[in-house]
């Protein structure tokens, strides 16, 4: 017997959520068949949906690979990376000394 059936199992899930949505849907008068025949196409929309979703996936987890075996590559590790840091003081400290020494020489020169 084979390990993997050539034919695709369909989840109860999507038969279920198909079969809901089709008589969600279904018309005054439309008979079980239409409902059936509608549900199948709607559960292989879903099963087209599942599949390029896995795909997209796939092909994204493919580029995340890349990228990370990129950065860790031993050419990465040599880029270095130049941070330039400016400390700036506030100016407020610096006019109150000079204000003060001002006052004290005027105090001084005055007495």
């Amino acid at each position: 017997m084979a390990k993997h059936s050539k034919k695709h199992q369909l989840s109860e899930a999507t038969l279920d959520e198909a079969m809901r949505i089709a008589r969600g849907t279904q018309r005054p008068g439309q008979i079980k068949e239409q409902t059936k025949l509608i549900a199948q196409g709607i559960q292989k929309g879903i099963e087209l949906y599942k599949k390029q979703q896995n795909a997209k996936a796939r092909e994204l987890d493919k580029k995340l690979k890349k990228v990370n075996q990129q950065l860790t590559s031993p050419e990465a590790r040599e880029i270095e990376v130049q941070e330039r840091v400016v400390y700036r003081q506030p100016r407020l400290p610096w006019v109150l000394l000079v204000l003060s020494w001002v006052a004290m020489a005027a105090y001084w020169l005055i007495y």
